[in-house]
């Protein structure tokens, strides 16, 4: 690891500074209330081409820039900008391993939570490994706790006072003895994990929830969705699961730019595949591992090189 929490550089209003110095006022509306819309980022180091890709560049400032608009958020940062932005912290921290980035526009200024300006941005890059280390799969269960939806606070806007719905599934889930939780939407329904979303495989049949269903409209799960068809001939469907359904189910897994992907168990203390990662979803890791770090041809318009200088 080339770069310590301590010493690395965050790019902020423009300008690349050290950590310590990437401030802001503690009274700005995203310190006090949580405004702020953001994308999290993978960028996969490839050793044998000693190049660094960042994964699905565009579809993430195509998001960031879509809650911009939904949180009705000043729109001050072109999609030049954003990109210069990300290339330029990451090269001055000369990563050449796997990281992730957190870009996030966020309500500064001492206005109030309704307030539409100013904005600023920071970029952010650490290096990070995978989500739960070697572990082939974790435990889940299903939570207390409703997921946000379309009606109160939208799971489509990418906003960080979102997460604290996030934050209580999972605190239920660690302090009960589990890995992480899953969501039931106002109807019922499945809907995601917290920051993650989830799909079931019976009978070789893929299936997600719908983005109806409360849930993210999350790029790990379309890119996910797109590998299935082409490298498996598998189509997902996209439908409402039961709480049951997840018991019965051949295959669990989660997936997210955070997680990447996940195999879940057990779930509620009960077996999935009697514990042991199931074939689909170990194939599509792995499919998506290669294609995210370069090493699978017919996906190259997926990634962004991050140095000038790839063999």
């Amino acid at each position: 690891m080339k770069e310590t929490l301590t010493n690395r550089k965050i790019w902020l209003n423009g300008k690349i500074v050290p950590l310590e110095e990437a401030n802001i006022n503690i009274l700005t509306p995203t310190s006090q209330f949580g405004v702020n819309v953001f994308e999290g980022l993978r960028c996969y180091w490839n050793e044998q081409k000693q190049q660094l890709f960042a994964f699905r560049l565009e579809e993430h400032f195509k998001r960031l820039r879509q809650s911009v608009k939904m949180l009705r958020l000043e729109d001050r940062f072109s999609d030049e900008q954003l990109r210069n932005s990300f290339i330029e912290v990451i090269r001055a921290n000369d990563f050449r391993e796997d990281i992730t980035v957190r870009q996030t526009i966020f309500l500064d200024g001492t206005g109030s939570w309704s307030s539409k300006g100013p904005v600023g941005m920071f970029v952010a890059p650490i290096p990070k490994g995978r989500a739960f280390g070697s572990k082939q799969g974790i435990s889940a269960c299903i939570s207390t706790w409703e997921r946000i939806n379309d009606g109160n606070i939208s799971p489509r806007i990418k906003v960080g006072a979102n997460y604290i719905n996030s934050r209580m599934a999972q605190m239920e889930a660690i302090e009960n003895g589990f890995d992480t939780a899953i969501l039931r939407n106002n109807q019922g329904k499945i809907a995601e994990g917290p920051g993650s979303c989830l799909f079931i495989v019976r009978d070789n049949e893929l299936i997600t929830p719908p983005l109806t269903a409360s849930v993210l409209e999350s790029i790990t799960r379309r890119t996910l969705m797109e590998l299935a068809e082409k490298e498996l001939n598998i189509r997902t469907v996209e439908r409402e699961i039961d709480r049951t359904e997840l018991y019965i189910s051949d295959e669990v897994f989660m997936c997210g730019t955070a997680m990447e992907v996940v195999s879940i168990l057990s779930i509620d203390r009960l077996s999935v595949n009697d514990g042991k990662p199931g074939r689909v979803t170990e194939t599509l890791k792995n499919i998506y591992f290669e294609v995210a770090r370069g090493d699978k041809e017919g996906y190259e318009q997926w990634l962004t090189p991050i140095y000038p200088e790839a063999k």
